[in-house]
C-alpha cells in the first residue's frame, strides 16, 4: 500500500542541521587525530586557557556531563596538556591550568578547527558564505540558544570513543 505523505511547506532544519552537525563533527574528529587529542579535549583546553576555570565551568561551557569531563581531564593530564591545580581565588576550588605543551597544543588545534570550518564554508558560492555564518549565528543565539524544557527530553546522540 502505498501512502501519499503530505507536501512540506518548510524546509526540514532538523534533519539538515543534525545531519550537519554529524558530519562535521566526524570531519573534525579524523582532522584532530593529527594532534593526538579530540575535539571536545580541544574545546576543554580552548576554554580553559581564556580565564581561570574550575571543572565544572568548564564542562558546562563545553556541554559536558561531569563523567565525561572527568575523563577529558584526566587525558589531558596523562599528555601533559593540562593539570589541576588549586584556585588562585578561591583555595576550596581547582581549575585546570593548561601547560606550555597545551598552550601548543590550542595553537595548532585552532588552525586544524579553522581548516575544517573554512573547507566547510569553501564549498558554498563565496557571496553567500559570510550570510551563511551570520545567519547560522543568529539562530544559535536567538531561537535556537536555549533548548526547550519538555516532559520527554531529547538525548543527545552517543559519540563515539576512539
Amino acid at each position: 500500500m502505498t501512502v501519499t505523505l503530505p507536501n512540506r511547506l518548510v524546509p526540514d532544519l532538523s534533519g539538515m542541521l543534525a545531519h550537519a552537525s554529524h558530519v562535521l563533527a566526524s570531519q573534525m574528529s579524523a582532522a584532530f587525530v593529527e594532534l593526538g587529542i579530540t575535539p571536545r579535549a580541544f574545546c576543554v583546553l580552548f576554554h580553559a586557557l581564556e580565564a581561570e576555570r574550575t571543572q565544572i565551568e568548564l564542562a558546562e561551557i563545553a556541554d559536558l556531563d561531569k563523567t565525561t569531563m572527568v575523563v577529558t581531564v584526566d587525558e589531558l593530564e596523562r599528555l601533559g596538556l593540562a593539570r589541576r591545580q588549586p584556585s588562585s581565588t578561591d583555595r576550596r576550588a581547582r581549575i585546570i591550568a593548561v601547560t606550555e605543551a597545551g598552550e601548543q597544543a590550542v595553537a595548532a588545534g585552532t588552525k586544524i578547527a579553522d581548516r575544517v570550518h573554512r573547507s566547510v564554508l569553501d564549498a558554498l558560492p563565496p557571496g553567500s558564505r559570510d550570510g551563511f555564518a551570520a545567519a547560522l549565528g543568529l539562530l544559535v543565539e536567538g531561537p535556537l540558544a536555549t533548548p526547550e524544557e519538555s516532559a520527554r527530553p531529547v538525548r543527545r546522540a552517543r559519540q563515539r570513543r576512539n
